[in-house]
């Protein structure tokens, strides 16, 4: 954990230099790191299996559902393996029940994946790694059907930005190409930073290639794999604090604008059932050391969106997260009022816009287990009674195996029925018109109005920096 979170934490002063420019680069490069990358995991419960080796073709309703499930890491890390969904899987035979298939798929990540702007549009494929899960659920539907499962009953399931991802799918093309290669949908914390500059993506295409020491995207693509990869290390690891430089862009084709823009012109798949849910403290993990300061929130707005006007900086600033730290707004210090206002632009609002934009027939939850931070929500999903924690760090670690079982019922029960309901729990209910969300606590799950259904999030969806015309 960074020292900067674990002082938060302890209330301990934090004696490290606010300029982050000033930490040291760590370049620390995966070994597995390869471009040839494009492979999936299909793991299948035994009997289903067994079912589909059989010489007679299996009969419709007994295919299996399907999860297909799309890592999180920022856009830059991450991979299949990442996670293991026996606990799931074992999860979803309860009663009797054959359980799901688990479909896990590789994307590319960092510059392989994402590198955009004008010479890419012109030369190359922006945005790749949304076509490489496009790709994989192609795959999927085509050949599930050897494996037992059922392609018209596949369930997308990510988290952070394989949630980003999956939003981003949904609004492929504005909508248009058909219906999407899945029917049903599980966004975990959705997240992206909002990229629809051209000139920036350019810029950063550019520093790529001046770490590669090469000066056209022709040259790049001859030099070796090793080069490519550890230029791709460097510029990432020297991203400014909390983000990771690469994700996904407006490109004017697959992506053809924001987010939050389509869903709000109704420009998307309406067809598919949506389970939505993010954590109470999204952004804490991201918030940068500045924010100890009053200026934190104006220098947070300078270094994420520089393009912003003067106008919309006194309006965030002093309107929407005004200085006043009483808790009317929803903080009590200068670093909670940043991670507020970065939980809204990057994690929350992405929520409320996909339930409003769904006329709130959405299934959502809040993860409210103290302290709540983005992807903790995770190990719960895919707990493994008995077995290793997700990660080594005890505070992202399964605290209450009930609550655990619960959200795998939730999960497993939508994916099989399209209703999140639990034997040791109320079920899930639709947002409806007032907004109503589950908030999944320590001790009790209790229904709440959605945190995201604020003036906040409408207003991210309408900025006119995120809805020009052309976007």
């Amino acid at each position: 954990m960074p020292q900067f979170l674990t002082s938060y934490f302890t209330n301990a002063t934090f004696s490290a230099s606010l300029d982050v420019s000033s930490y040291p680069v760590p370049l620390i490069q995966d070994p597995r790191i390869s471009e040839d990358c494009l492979f999936l995991d299909v793991v299948v419960p035994q009997k289903v299996f067994d079912r589909a080796q059989g010489e007679t073709p299996v009969p419709k309703e007994s295919l299996a559902p399907v999860i297909v499930y799309f890592y999180g890491g920022g856009y830059v890390l991450g991979d299949k393996g990442g996670v293991d969904p026996s606990g799931l899987i074992q999860r979803s035979q309860q009663q009797g029940k054959d359980g799901v298939i688990y479909v896990a798929l590789n994307y590319r990540l960092g510059a392989f994946g994402w590198l955009a702007g004008h010479t890419v549009s012109r030369k190359g494929t922006p945005n790749a790694a949304l076509h490489d899960q496009r790709l994989g659920l192609t795959w999927v539907a085509q050949n599930i059907h050897l494996f037992g499962g059922d392609a018209d009953r596949v369930t997308v399931m990510g988290v952070s930005a394989g949630s980003g991802s999956i939003l981003h799918q949904l609004t492929a093309y504005k909508g248009l190409q058909g219906p999407s290669l899945f029917q049903q949908a599980i966004l975990q914390s959705p997240s992206w930073e909002p990229n629809y500059d051209t000139d920036k993506q350019e810029r950063t295409f550019r520093q790529y290639l001046k770490l590669l020491n090469v000066s056209t995207i022709e040259e790049a693509r001859q030099l070796p794999s090793e080069k490519l990869i550890a230029a791709n290390t460097h510029q990432v690891s020297s991203s400014p604090y909390g983000t990771f430089t690469y994700g996904p862009v407006v490109d004017g084709v697959f992506v053809a604008g924001l987010p939050g823009k389509l869903l709000l012109r109704g420009e998307f798949d309406h067809s598919v059932r949506i389970l939505n849910g993010h954590t109470l403290n999204e952004a804490l993990m991201y918030t940068p050391p500045s924010s100890f300061q009053e200026r934190g929130l104006l220098a947070l707005m300078d270094e994420h969106f520089f393009d912003l006007s003067e106008d919309m900086k006194e309006t965030i600033v002093n309107v929407l997260y005004p200085p006043i730290l009483d808790g009317k707004y929803g903080y009590l210090g200068w670093v909670e009022r940043v991670s507020s206002a970065l939980s809204d632009i990057c994690f929350q609002c992405n929520s409320y816009h996909l339930n409003h934009a769904y006329s709130n027939s959405t299934y959502t939850y809040v993860f409210s287990i103290p302290p709540a931070m983005h992807w903790m929500d995770h190990p719960y999903s895919f707990y493994i009674k008995g077995g290793k924690p997700l990660v080594e760090n005890p505070l992202f670690q399964v605290t209450n195996e009930t609550v655990a079982f619960i959200l795998q019922d939730y999960v497993t029960s939508f994916v099989q029925t399209g209703k999140p309901t639990s034997s040791l729990a109320p079920a899930l209910e639709i947002c409806g018109p007032e907004s109503r969300v589950v908030s999944i606590g320590s001790n009790n799950i209790t229904r709440m109005r959605d945190p995201a259904c604020n003036a906040r999030c409408v207003y991210w969806q309408t900025a006119f920096a995120y809805s020009r015309d052309d976007l």
